[in-house]
Formats: structure tokens, C-alpha cells, sequence
């Protein structure tokens, strides 16, 4: 894919972590087909990358994400293949669900720092990360509605499992927004930080889950997202079968190891 001056979407390493940021302040952030392949390739470089424990998502400027661009979605209904981005979109039809962590969750943990505007795929995206941070100013909803759209990245089936039937039906039905602390009140997010600190907040907590035993940290999410909606017994069985695992690892050793050492563990995900 061409580099542009630019780039939609910032990835950068320190250390373990990886931050990824939207970087189209000037459109809301809205996703085009060039955020969609970077946000892609930046969750396939989470997995693939072993020196990385976990990401997070931002962005920059006062937006988080005002969801897909219109425009974009009219060249994409007119198949325009005007660039690289647009034709990879169109040659992998899965792609923007990837992107939009419907489909492809990365097995390592994603934290969402938001403040200002989160809706449509704003909102839609925030409900396949893991922990999520807002500024006081965030304010998300599903507003496809509005427009005469569906939700496509997932929010019909996951907002009703993350806040409970009567509430999504309300936010999908009406296309209304919810404020940050009504979202912490409802559980849709972890933390409200006053404006300027959430993506302060999210690296706090990306630094704690980076020092833990990346096999049980992995493991764990795996064990939640498997076992969502299933009977206690099959759940106890998907758990048993990770867990077994990690505690016959090689960290599951070093950790009370260094414990009775009195000093760091130092955990090499074996």
C-alpha cells in the first residue's frame, strides 16, 4: 500500500504496548478504506509481534470516531477502484469487519481511550476492545438508525450481551447518544478521566497488564470471550482446558519462584 504524508492511522511500538491512533482529525476521524486496512494490519501486527503484551486505541483531535465516512461508503456502493486502499478493501470482502474487531479479535488485550464523539462505528469498535477509557467530554451511540442504516460491525448482537436488552434496544432503536458517565453507569466503559487523560489512563493500565504473564494473560481473555452465553459446564470446560495450559508453563514456575525471591518475575511467555 502507497505511504502517504499522513497516515490515517498511527502505529507505534513502546515496548510491549502498541498504540494505535486515528489520525483524521479534519474528517472526525470517520473510517475511509485506508483506516479500515491500517487498523487491520496494526491488530495483525498485535498478534504477530511476541514483544508485544497489548494495545491501545486513540485517536487525535477532540473526535474519537464519528464512524464510516459517508462519502467513503458511496464510492465503495459505486465500486470506484480509484486507489490501492479502496481495491484492497473491495478484494477482501471480511476486511472492514476485521478492522472494526467483529471478526478478528486480536488473542492479546485492546484498551479503548476515547474523549469527545464516539457514534456509529465509533461505538461499534469500542465493544470489541477488552477496557475501555473515556474523557468526560465522550459521548457514544449507535446512530445508523438516523441515517436509514443498520449497524453492521456487531452492535445488535454484542450491545445486548455487554448492557442488557432494554437499554440497547433504546440506544439502537432511537439512534440517542449516551454520555460518558451514564456509559460508566451502565458498565459500556471502565474508567471516566477528566479531558486530556484518558489515553494517560489507558497506558497506566497497559503497563500493569504488560508486566503479568503474557500466557495467562492471553489465556484469560480467550477463556471470556470464549465462554460468553454458554452453560456453566461446557464454560468450566473451555476454562479448564486454557487454564491447564498456563499452569503447566514455565511462568507458572517463575512466578511464585520470584515471589518467595522477594523480586520481579521475569516472565518469558514459556
Amino acid at each position: 500500500m502507497p505511504e502517504t504524508a499522513k497516515p490515517a492511522v498511527l502505529v507505534e511500538a513502546d515496548g510491549p504496548v502498541l498504540t494505535v491512533t486515528l489520525n483524521r482529525p479534519e474528517k472526525r476521524n470517520a473510517t475511509n478504506a485506508e483506516v479500515l486496512c491500517r487498523l487491520y494490519d496494526a491488530w495483525r501486527r498485535l498478534d504477530q509481534d511476541d514483544t508485544l503484551r497489548v494495545a491501545i486505541l486513540t485517536a487525535v483531535g477532540p473526535t474519537f470516531c464519528a464512524g464510516m465516512d459517508l462519502a467513503e461508503i458511496g464510492r465503495l456502493r459505486a465500486r470506484v477502484r480509484d486507489n490501492d486502499w479502496i481495491i484492497r478493501l473491495q478484494g477482501e470482502p471480511d476486511l472492514a469487519y476485521h478492522a472494526y474487531l467483529k471478526t478478528y479479535r486480536p488473542a492479546k488485550p485492546v484498551i479503548l481511550a476515547a474523549e469527545g464523539f464516539a457514534r456509529a462505528g465509533g461505538t461499534e469498535i469500542l465493544q470489541g476492545t477488552d477496557i475501555r477509557v473515556a474523557g468526560e467530554s465522550a459521548v457514544f451511540g449507535v446512530t445508523e438508525v438516523q441515517r436509514g442504516l443498520f449497524p453492521m460491525a456487531g452492535s445488535t448482537v454484542r450491545l445486548r450481551r455487554q448492557l442488557g436488552y432494554a437499554v440497547a434496544a433504546e440506544m439502537l432503536l432511537t439512534g440517542d447518544d449516551i454520555p460518558a458517565r451514564r456509559a460508566y453507569e451502565l458498565g459500556l466503559v471502565n474508567h471516566v478521566v477528566p479531558d486530556g487523560q484518558a489515553l494517560a489512563k489507558a497506558r497506566q493500565v497497559a503497563d500493569r497488564i504488560a508486566r503479568n504473564g503474557p500466557l495467562a494473560v492471553r489465556a484469560i481473555l480467550a477463556t471470556l470471550r470464549e465462554t460468553e452465553c454458554l452453560p456453566e459446564p461446557a464454560a468450566f470446560e473451555i476454562e479448564q482446558a486454557h487454564g491447564t495450559g498456563v499452569m503447566k508453563s514455565a511462568d507458572a514456575s517463575e512466578g511464585p519462584r520470584a515471589f518467595l525471591e522477594r523480586r520481579e518475575p521475569v516472565f518469558t511467555g514459556s
